[in-house]
């Protein structure tokens, strides 16, 4: 069975964060940045927020690695789900290496990092501290401090003995590109800011929830990435636009307008969960792959892939555009109760009586698809074909659902009745194959993976849609959830 899982880190009220960057690990995407001088090597301050796609991989946020000497300092997402910070001096010699033993493993919630590094510190556990959330991570697997007054690899320029390349997203040679969100980036250049320069826990719900920055000195070499632009140069209009004042812009490789999101730590948009997706064990089954920050999902054959978000109550609208399209393909909902090895549109002996999926049956036969105790098909819509964006409003207020293709409400615009929910379920967006041939689709929950040619948001003024979205319907994003569900 699937279960519910709620998103945390995005709290209400006061200091609103509009967009992250997108990063896929496939596309080698990167920020990156050559100092013209040497900064202070001795205090600095990190602070990111980031919401992981990927698990059991080497993901670097921040990085300097010159491969033809060695010498490297990063922040990095172990293939273990540790955090970590390494660092050499100007000389190459390793005097930074901070290993959590705590892991993160949460697909779901942004997190915030915050690395103080004050090397002039008498007190040696005190040169390097690290932030997560508010709260200081004490517990380490490794833990090497560097000696009083060490010069470090970061913020020096390009030379051998000084600095490197700074990238965001990724490391020298793409071994280790990030596969996630990130938002409000900070780099401060000479200061060692405690984490409550950056964020702070609110007052109602205890969430751990960001401030605003842009009063901090940042420095020579300082930098405020705030991913307000889409362009793809290296200057104020770009993707990596520095806010600071001090016109670090970061140079961009491999990432695009479509890459800027509004899938944020104070608004955390849905996406397609790759911890919950294939199972059961009677037939031969491929593995789905999730890209582009979980939105895009391929290689579905004889399988089901579901959301991670599910709601019991509220209107809500969502979009899926098919990228390549199989007879078996549906697309719509299912309930916490569904297995995963039993695919949308097929009866599978292993779907209990209680497993309940609504959905658009689009490649072959144009039907849409009801699943209780048994499967129940009947004519319905149009068929899907390749490229075309398929709307689903989930009214779980009056137990029904609408199919739009292409912004035309299949059936004439008639409701299908959802008689067979139960009180209190919590339904899921979904996708399935039962062909075995293999389908891909790309999810927009408002803050889409593809190009939208029109653009449209909900009543709220959240998402970004390519059909109207309908009346009184909103984007699966915890603002709504937190009004509406």
């Amino acid at each position: 069975m699937v279960s519910f899982i709620l998103p945390g880190n995005s709290a209400s009220g006061g200091y609103q964060v509009d967009n992250s960057l997108r990063f896929d690990k496939n596309s080698n995407d990167e920020l990156n940045l050559t100092y013209g001088s040497n900064g202070n090597r001795r205090t600095m301050t990190f602070s990111y927020w980031i919401k992981f796609s990927k698990l059991d991989t080497n993901m670097y946020p921040i990085s300097i690695y010159d491969a033809s000497t060695g010498y490297q300092a990063d922040l990095r997402h172990s293939s273990a789900n540790q955090l970590r910070m390494y660092a050499t001096d100007t000389s190459g010699t390793p005097r930074v290496h901070l290993l959590t033993n705590r892991v993160f493993r949460d697909l779901t919630s942004w997190y915030h990092i915050v690395w103080q590094v004050d090397t002039t510190q008498s007190t040696e556990s005190n040169r390097v501290k690290l932030y997560v959330n508010g709260v200081q991570e004490t517990s380490f697997a490794t833990e090497d401090y560097p000696p009083q007054n060490t010069d470090l690899r970061w913020n020096g320029t390009n030379d051998a003995d000084q600095g490197g390349v700074t990238r965001i997203g990724n490391i020298q040679g793409g071994t280790g590109s990030l596969d996630g969100y990130m938002a409000e980036v900070v780099f401060i250049d000479g200061t060692a800011y405690d984490h409550t320069s950056f964020g702070e826990f609110d007052s109602d719900t205890g969430i751990w929830k960001p401030i605003n920055v842009s009063g901090l000195t940042f420095g020579t070499n300082g930098f405020y990435l705030e991913f307000k632009q889409t362009g793809t140069s290296q200057n104020s209009s770009g993707l990596g636009a520095d806010t600071s004042g001090s016109d670090n812009h970061f140079a961009v490789s491999n990432l695009t307008s479509v890459d800027q999101s509004t899938d944020t730590c104070t608004n955390n948009f849905a996406t397609m969960n790759p911890l919950a997706a294939q199972g059961g064990s009677s037939e031969s089954r491929s593995v789905i792959t999730f890209t582009e920050g979980n939105l895009v999902v391929d290689a579905i054959s004889s399988e089901t892939a579901i959301a991670n978000i599910g709601v019991d109550t509220g209107k809500w609208y969502w979009e899926v555009k098919v990228l390549t399209d199989q007879d078996g393909l549906a697309i719509g909902a299912v309930n916490q109760h569904f297995h995963l090895d039993a695919e949308i549109g097929y009866n599978s002996p292993s779907s209990p009586s209680n497993a309940k999926v609504f959905a658009y049956y689009g490649g072959n036969g144009n039907k849409y698809t009801t699943i209780g105790d048994g499967s129940q098909l009947s004519s319905y819509g149009d068929a899907i074909a390749v490229n075309d964006i398929i709307g689903v409003a989930l009214n779980l207020d009056d137990d029904e659902v609408v199919f739009y293709k292409n912004g035309t409400a299949q059936n004439s615009g008639t409701a299908i009745s959802l008689t067979a929910l139960g009180s209190g379920e919590q339904y899921f967006p979904a996708v399935g194959n039962w062909s075995a041939s293999a389908v891909k689709l790309s999810f927009n929950f408002g803050s889409p993976a593809f190009s939208i040619s029109s653009g449209n948001s909900d009543g709220s003024g959240y998402g970004n849609f390519e059909y109207t979205v309908p009346s009184g319907y909103y984007a699966l994003n915890t603002k709504n959830l937190a009004k509406y569900g």
